[in-house]
């Protein structure tokens, strides 16, 4: 018998369902929370005899703390089959022992997932099959999991996350597993196709709220947007980032299950840091942890009187940004500040009217400069023009 011991997300189920398709009925799967982890590999580990050392035993897309780490150990060394595949950076650590093999990066330079590691493991010791219908599916859950599909616009590993998201792990895996046995290539059927199409304007319609609610404030000389959202952390966490390019990582807090997700855009920032300071882990760009009282300190204490970021006006027609002729700010406290271009092609910052000594190499840099000092917001047309003619009045 072969046990698998694996995460409740895409990337980890995934593995799970290779395994079945591997081993058949000859593999138990436990899925489990980053949190449980330890427990159940603890139990299993307690209940282990010396006849059962020839199972095997898989640990895919999670790593386990030190102590059941060194029990691990202990038993491989006594004849125990023990096979640890994952790829989360704040795992590397595992390397050290012969019976893990983490990985960030392939090859061939992709970023891997637990899913695709875990499909070269089982082709390469020949107890798989591969077939093209696997290959798609496999590389549809690596691309989510390492939010490649952003970069190549590839909504089907999108939407297969959606799907996972929208059914039990027990009715995905019994979906997946009958179409990667019986079908050629991996599609959605016309059922599907409808379910996900409604569940696309329920994250757009979620997405727009939390918006509203984006909190920024600086914790450890990083800019940090802070929300409360108990769902649908890698699309919020992407798109909060993209329309503030200024904020260096989102935080989105799940008080429910006391979670705290980090999300950024980023090469510079690695949360994969911030997550390991409160016990947690992950990738550089999507990581998290349990709330610990610090945590809850510096995420929810300390800013719950802040109000939510303003929103930059839209659908302007003059007041946009980069452009040369000046773009006009403000923020709360009624200031102002006009963005414009010199004679040398610097940009500088006018306060109240008033020129001050900052000066920036792209109007990118002076923008978030203004968001992250001043909290500042893109002014709307109308407040634009009344300030050009304010300024003209007065020349």
């Amino acid at each position: 018998m072969h046990h698998l011991f694996t995460h409740n997300d895409l990337d980890g189920v995934g593995c799970g369902i290779l395994a079945k398709i591997a081993f058949g009925e000859n593999v138990q799967v436990r899925y489990n929370s980053i949190s449980s982890l330890d427990h159940q590999l603890g139990q299993y580990l307690e209940k282990l005899s010396e006849e059962q050392y020839q199972d095997r035993l898989f640990i895919t897309d999670m790593s386990p703390n030190d102590e059941i780490a060194e029990k691990l150990n202990s038993i491989v060394q006594d004849g125990a089959k023990v096979r640890l595949i994952d790829h989360h950076k704040s795992a590397y650590y595992l390397n050290d022992f012969s019976w893990a093999m983490v990985k960030v990066e392939t090859e061939n330079g992709k970023l891997a997932s637990a899913t695709s590691l875990f499909y070269d493991y089982l082709k390469q010791h020949q107890l798989i099959d591969s077939s093209t219908v696997i290959n798609e599916f496999v590389e549809l859950v690596r691309q989510y999991d390492t939010w490649e599909w952003d970069e190549n616009n590839n909504q089907q590993a999108k939407r297969l996350n959606d799907l996972f998201f929208l059914l039990s792990i027990d009715e995905f895996e019994e979906k997946m597993l009958r179409r990667l046995q019986e079908n050629e290539h991996f599609d959605f059927d016309e059922f599907e196709q409808k379910l996900l199409e409604m569940e696309e304007g329920k994250i757009e319609r979620y997405i727009r709220r939390k918006k509203r609610e984006l909190v920024q404030t600086m914790i450890d000389d990083y800019c940090v947007g802070i929300v409360h959202a108990e769902s649908y952390h890698s699309e919020l966490g992407n798109e909060l980032g993209k329309e503030n390019p200024h904020i260096d990582y989102i935080a989105l807090l799940n008080m429910g299950n006391k979670k705290i997700s980090y999300r950024t855009i980023h090469d510079h920032i690695d949360v994969s840091k911030v997550a390991e300071h409160f016990g947690g882990g992950g990738h550089a760009k999507a990581s998290g942890s349990s709330m610990s009282k610090q945590a809850y300190c510096m995420y929810v204490e300390n800013i719950f009187l802040l109000d939510p970021i303003r929103l930059d006006a839209f659908k302007n027609r003059f007041n946009v940004k980069g452009s040369r002729r000046g773009v006009l700010y403000d923020n709360r406290e009624g200031e102002k500040f006009f963005i414009s271009q010199n004679s040398e092609g610097n940009w500088e910052v006018e306060k109240n009217g008033h020129t001050t000594d900052k000066q920036f190499d792209s109007f990118e840099d002076a923008e978030n400069y203004l968001k992250r000092r001043h909290y500042a917001a893109l002014v709307k047309d109308d407040l634009f023009v009344d300030y050009l003619l304010e300024i003209k009045r007065k020349s």
